[in-house]
Formats: C-alpha cells, structure tokens, sequence
C-alpha cells in the first residue's frame, strides 16, 4: 500500500487563512509579475535594438533581466491562481 502525505497527520501543518488575504497576496503577485515581466522585457528589447549597449558589463544585467523575465512569467501565474483557489491546484505530481 502507497502512503501519501494526507496519510501523515502533521506531514505539512496548515494555518486557516482568511479569504481576504489570499485574494489580497494573489492581486500583489500579479502586479508584481506583471511589472517584472514588462520592465524585464523592455530591458532585454532596448538591449537588442541599441548597439551601443552592447559591452561585457551589460551583459551581466542583460541576463538578470532573462532570468527575471522568466520567472515573472512562469511563477506568478502559478502562484495567483494557487492564491484565487486557496490551495495548491496542480496535483501531487505538480
């Protein structure tokens, strides 16, 4: 028989939230990765249209802003969503 974390009592201790604060965190996320995604990506656009720029120390910044543009856009749709339904939605697997 496969055990499975809900088996456990205490595996992974929850605290009751209210409603508010999980719509509330979700609506900052989303700001946030949106902001990010769009300052990230018009850094990375002036970067590839301006030659000018192009020197070995940009090259450092240029790759915080591809690191960054990344993870706006593949974390904070995860974690609003999580943050509108109150749990985690993606499965055990996910």
């Amino acid at each position: 028989q496969k055990m499975a974390v809900q088996d456990v009592p205490g595996a992974f201790p929850t605290v009751d939230v209210p409603d508010h604060a999980h719509y509330t965190i979700g609506v900052v996320i989303l700001i946030v990765g949106i902001t990010g995604a769009l300052g990230n990506f018009l850094v990375i656009y002036v970067f590839c249209r301006s030659r000018s720029l192009r020197t070995p120390a940009n090259i450092f910044i240029i790759n915080l802003a591809i690191s960054d543009f990344l993870m706006s856009i593949t974390q904070s749709p995860v974690f609003f969503t999580n943050s509108l339904h109150k749990r985690w939605i993606f499965g055990e697997k996910g």
